[in-house]
């Protein structure tokens, strides 16, 4: 019997050694009788171009790839199209090769979405501060305004991107609906819900993205890190009676719909968060 070909996958970032979303995807291909190889390309120690990978893998004969930090924005210039999602956010995590052309797809967007509604089901969302305005903020905020978010406060440590993230979302979604803060610990009285969408946490990224002495048990606090699943910020918003919510709902949830769109195939969540959570 021939053996079947091997869809040929990838994730593009720096620093991504510790990623567990290869595993997620080989495991579920494997499931649903795949042949199903996932590569990390990690750009860290090597100077070469995002557009020279990209040209690279897809000559290889790549299905597709997802775009992890900090090529979520930088990749738009190398695609061909976007999906709806990828339009609204501004930036994409996963590309598509087919038939010469580069798709671009945003399964953050809807992956955070999800986690979301299944972990913060409830809460009090008037207004939530956005920390951090790069390509995972981006498809943050547009979520959380998916959830509920009446008003949302983007604060970046660049405040220009704050201001683009804000300026955009005022466009699609209506005047009011975002503000940028210059200092973010001036709203947290007005705030309900706070979210960490930047690096900072992770294992190669320590610290908290904010001081935390002032959260009370008024406010319910999400990260989308996952490695490690209980960043100093959440440890410490938890210490002080905080609901939480960790980063592996968005992690397992954009790796389901990422699956779908590379093979076409409906994965099953439950066993890919099984998969996530067995590295723990």
């Amino acid at each position: 019997m021939k053996s079947p070909m091997t869809l040929r996958v990838g994730l593009i970032g720096r620093g991504i050694g510790q990623s567990r979303t290869p595993r997620m995807h080989v495991e579920e291909g494997r499931a649903n009788g795949l042949s199903y190889r996932y590569d990390l390309i990690d750009t860290t120690r090597n100077a070469v171009s995002l557009k020279t990978v990209l040209d690279h893998v897809e000559s290889e004969g790549f299905r597709g790839v997802n775009i992890t930090h900090p090529y979520k924005q930088a990749v738009l210039p190398f695609l061909d199209t976007l999906s709806n999602s990828a339009q609204a956010v501004g930036a994409v995590n996963t590309v598509i090769f087919e038939e010469g052309c580069r798709f671009g797809h945003n399964t953050d967007y809807w992956g955070f979405a999800e986690a979301f509604r299944q972990s913060l089901a409830g809460v009090l969302c008037c207004d939530v501060l956005l920390l951090g305005a790069g390509g995972a903020g981006g498809a943050v905020a547009h979520g959380l305004l998916d959830c509920g978010v009446e008003r949302l406060w983007i604060f970046d440590a660049k405040p220009q991107a704050a201001l683009r993230l804000a300026d955009h979302i005022s466009q699609v979604r209506g005047e009011g609906r975002a503000q940028v803060t210059a200092d973010p610990t001036l709203v947290l009285t007005r705030v309900q819900g706070i979210v960490n969408a930047t690096p900072m946490g992770m294992a190669s990224h320590p610290g908290s993205p904010l001081p935390t002495d002032a959260l009370s048990t008024e406010h319910w606090v999400a990260d989308i890190v996952y490695f490690p699943s209980e960043t100093a910020f959440l440890k410490a918003a938890g210490g002080r009676g905080c609901q939480v919510m960790n980063g592996s709902g968005m992690a397992v949830f954009q790796a389901v719909r990422a699956f779908e769109l590379f093979t076409g195939i409906e994965p099953d969540s439950d066993r890919m968060k099984a998969t996530f959570d067995e590295f723990a």
